[in-house]
């Protein structure tokens, strides 16, 4: 009877997670109840079998420390409905757990899962040319009003969701087409490539173009029969970019005009103004912060309305309200406004602690889903980047979901005997 318990759960939580890719898309609220049901049917999975080896991991300890340490700063300088909020972040490091030590350990089920990835990366590539020519997308919308495309979304996130699903679901396929023998493969790898490159620039959203650009460079470092075609990819990418002032005049705006214009006046722009105030926030709360979530409630507040004397940066001409937003827009800039330094220190600890296993022993051409998921994960925490809020989703969702799936892969976990329902 108890076994039989143990096998159902293990098949519900399998089928909610192989769904996440679609609701990530389609059903936000769905897959935060997905994220929360999962991490409890792992807790009772774990109480039931007895197996606890999962909580003496290094990630495991940093991210009980994160979370402790949030909490801990929500009690001192924030509400009881922040301490209550942050209590409930801790369901995000449990849902990781889940499919690392739960849920994906199998071959099989990540093999499902990379099957929905790609086969989401390609609905959204088919939505985004849908759009681009048509002018309207299935749900009737036009693009967004800063000139990004929809894809086959109702809001601006085809880059984001692309970016986090044709690299661990297309990339590998492009990888072992480039491993045959013959030209062909490799022909076929780099149209297949290019045309995530183009669609990407078509879509016009900078962050997820250069992570995309990014994952591409570290494929073609890695894997040597890749690089003639990535550098092709390149050429024929540039001569895109070039090409769309006439092609697609919006996505040249947004994508250099735009670009151009912030980098000219950093202090001054919409990410530069989010840096300051966070940077101001820290400074000022430098041990425990403001509390979860603490950057969306203080950031109105005129008493953080100056620059960063000591990096030399002066609060831009157009700051004040006008400077705020919901989130800083940079996780590491996030954790140190929830929890200041210590936070900001573990949250570098935990990426450290979560990229060993991804990249350990990893065989770029013998296992290239493995390489790509290892890309993903180290993109994802690269510390300059612009990013969405961590505590919403989809930005939540795609992350747990990469990190316990990159987790689940590593010879780690393996050592590590889990028992799981599935092989």
């Amino acid at each position: 009877m108890k076994q039989q318990a143990e096998q159902w759960m293990w098949r519900i939580a399998a089928g909610l997670v192989i769904s996440m890719p679609v609701l990530l898309l389609y059903a936000l609220a769905p897959a935060e109840i997905v994220v929360t049901v999962v991490a409890v049917l792992f807790l009772a999975h774990s109480v039931l079998t007895r197996h606890g080896n999962w909580l003496r991991q290094p990630w495991v300890i940093v991210a009980g420390l994160l979370w402790g340490q949030i909490i801990l700063s929500s009690m001192v300088m924030g509400s009881s409905h922040s301490v209550a909020q942050a209590a409930c972040f801790g369901r995000y490091f449990l849902f990781i757990a889940a499919l690392q030590a739960w849920v994906l350990p199998g071959a099989r089920a990540r093999a499902v899962l990379a099957r929905v990835y790609a086969g989401v990366a390609i609905w959204l590539v088919a939505g985004c040319w849908q759009q681009y020519i048509c002018g309207r997308n299935i749900w009737g919308y036009g693009r967004w009003a800063d000139g990004a495309l929809l894809g086959p979304l109702w809001a601006p996130r085809a880059g984001s969701g692309l970016f986090m699903t044709a690299l661990p679901g297309l990339f590998p396929i492009a990888i072992r087409l480039s491993q045959r023998e013959g030209a062909r493969g490799r022909i076929m790898a780099a149209g297949m490539l290019l045309g995530l490159v183009l669609t990407m620039v078509l879509v016009a959203q900078r962050m997820p173009l250069f992570l995309m650009l990014g994952g591409m460079g570290i494929a073609g470092l890695l894997v040597p029969r890749l690089r003639g075609g990535l550098v092709a990819v390149g050429l024929l990418g540039a001569g895109g970019v070039a090409l769309s002032p006439v092609l697609a005049p919006q996505a040249y705006h947004k994508l250099v005009v735009n670009f151009i214009a912030h980098m000219h006046a950093f202090a001054d722009s919409p990410y530069g103004m989010l840096f300051i105030r966070a940077g101001v926030m820290i400074g000022r709360h430098p041990w425990f912060g403001l509390g979860f979530d603490g950057f969306r409630h203080a950031c109105p507040d005129p008493a953080y309305f100056h620059g960063l004397p000591w990096l030399g940066v002066a609060e831009g001409p157009h700051g004040g309200a006008a400077g705020c937003n919901l989130h800083p827009h940079n996780y590491y800039l996030l954790m140190g406004t929830m929890g200041g330094i210590p936070a900001m220190g573990l949250f570098m600890a935990l990426v450290a602690c979560l990229l060993v296993p991804a990249w350990k022993a990893v065989a770029p051409t013998r296992d290239p889903q493995r390489l790509m998921l290892a890309v993903v994960v180290t993109l994802v925490f690269w510390p300059v980047a612009s990013t969405s809020s961590l505590l919403t989703q989809p930005t939540a969702g795609w992350l747990s979901m990469i990190v316990g799936w990159v987790l689940a892969a590593s010879p780690f976990t393996a050592r590590l005997r889990y028992v799981h329902g599935g092989d």
